[in-house]
């Protein structure tokens, strides 16, 4: 099964790149898609041992996060041929295998148990996912493409030498310990400290800017606001859930040697920086999809702020990277749409998308309250837990700071969303021939509903896992 769930996007993307029709090959991500979740589905059904000292297996973590990712790359494998056939203009041949190579790249990320092959995968991320932002072969996309390499590339190499010093204060332990996490995490105790700490502010910057968590989430704006939607759709909720989930491996091998308080520490100042950051540039912000950049900043920010507070806090952060997956993913999607229904992003060219396209603005507008925490959405359920956990760990001026921003973000947010979506449509946008479609508007519909389900309801399968992955860090909810 953990062959098929690489192998399977692999052989995909060859057959995407040797593929002579451009109208054909679209149709290769839908059907990879569901060929991975249902792997997926049946993997976990089947209740897959999490074999120790190998480097790639099955765990909580690991098993939550991917099913997230394949389920979005499922719903962005819906909505790409009828995208596609839309953007006929582009040639879609290294778009589609670049696509694919994303998923099982994010496969070996997700599935990894050694700190080397971790690095390699999350680098093979970078690399696939370039080609995608560069999509619209324009001076921006480049310059977009150009920055995200280069500041991507920042953050590996700080992670590589934090990986170097994991490895290093392993052997100065005299532990010989191999680099796998079982490994590591069973021999922690004796690794020598200053190098310990070292390696983990190393990786906590490396992975951080994956992430796109402050100050080296730069790469963030120009990235999501030039790419396609469907590309900022995995990129928000693709690619940073597999740095989350690289800087928790890290994290559980920290806290198991005792460096939890330094560690926390760390997370709570960077996830408090990075939502104030984000903050203070959503406020008053011209551009809708520069917008969701800096949404997924804050968001980012929770989730480390979470496993910073601990205790029931990583259960909500844990909870939160899926909201945030799916809840972005819709965001994305339809934000796209009234993108190409406007020809432009920005609230001095965009108005009435209510009246324009109604049904893409209005998953939009619920995906709006979605990120900002509004209940009955799931957002709501795993920010309160952090909250919660917040304020019962002791943690009252990280929960009152968290309660501000939640605010400013509120009202910065919702003053752009409000102008694009009320009003009325211009001549010019009106005339432009795109329309609301089942193809265009589906996926972002199921994604919204389900994240509107978790709110209300967390079936007893995922709790579970949720409990799971929670308890591996070595801190129980």
């Amino acid at each position: 099964m953990l062959e098929l769930l690489i192998g399977l996007p692999i052989v995909a993307a060859a057959v995407a790149f040797l593929c002579p029709s451009d109208r054909l090959r679209p149709w290769l991500l839908p059907a990879a898609g569901l060929a991975h979740l249902g792997t997926l589905g049946a993997s976990a059904y089947a209740g897959q041992p999490a074999a120790p000292r190998v480097w790639l297996g099955f765990d909580a973590l690991g098993t939550l996060l991917l099913g997230i990712v394949s389920l979005l790359f499922l719903l962005c494998g819906l909505y790409a041929p009828r995208y596609l056939a839309l953007r006929a203009e582009r040639p879609n041949r290294i778009f589609c295998t670049c696509y694919l190579l994303f998923l099982a790249a994010a496969s070996v990320v997700l599935l990894s148990r050694h700190l080397g092959l971790l690095w390699v995968a999350v680098e093979a991320l970078t690399l696939v996912t370039a080609p995608l932002v560069y999509f619209n072969r324009n001076s921006r996309s480049i310059a977009a493409t150009w920055n995200y390499l280069m500041i991507s590339s920042v953050g590996i190499a700080l992670a590589l030498l934090g990986s170097l010093f994991l490895a290093y204060s392993a052997h100065i332990g005299g532990s010989g310990t191999s680099l796998l996490f079982d490994d590591l995490a069973l021999n922690a105790g004796g690794f020598a400290k200053p190098w310990l700490r070292a390696a983990f502010v190393l990786l906590l910057l490396g992975y951080g800017t994956k992430m796109g968590l402050a100050p080296l989430h730069t790469w963030k704006p120009e990235a999501y606001g030039e790419a396609p939607g469907i590309v900022g759709a995995i990129l928000a909720g693709g690619v940073t859930s597999c740095a989350f989930a690289a800087l928790l491996r890290v994290y559980r091998v920290i806290n198991i040697a005792g460096e939890g308080p330094f560690a926390r520490k760390l997370l709570v100042f960077m996830g408090l920086l990075s939502m104030a950051w984000a903050a203070a540039f959503m406020v008053r912000q011209r551009d809708f999809k520069k917008l969701l950049a800096y949404s997924s900043i804050e968001h980012m920010g929770i989730l480390v702020l979470g496993i910073g507070i601990g205790g029931a806090g990583v259960w909500g952060a844990i909870l939160h990277a899926i909201n945030n997956g799916l809840t972005k993913g819709a965001m994305f999607l339809t934000a796209g749409n009234i993108h190409r229904a406007y020809g432009a992003k920005t609230t001095g060219e965009v108005r009435g998308a209510l009246r324009r396209v109604p049904v893409s603005a209005g998953v939009f507008l619920a995906a709006f309250f979605a990120i900002t925490g509004s209940p009955p959405f799931g957002p709501f359920v795993s920010q309160f837990t952090v909250l919660n956990a917040a304020i019962g760990g002791g943690h009252g001026r990280a929960a009152a700071v968290f309660l501000i921003l939640l605010g400013i973000v509120f009202f910065g947010m919702g003053a752009t969303v409000l102008s694009i979506l009320q009003g009325t449509p211009s001549v010019e946008a009106e005339a432009t021939s795109f329309r609301d479609e089942v193809a265009n508007v589906a996926p972002a519909i199921a994604a919204i509903l389900i994240v509107l389900v978790l709110g209300i309801w967390i079936p007893d399968p995922l709790g579970d896992l949720i409990d799971q992955a929670a308890a591996g860090l070595e801190v129980r909810p």
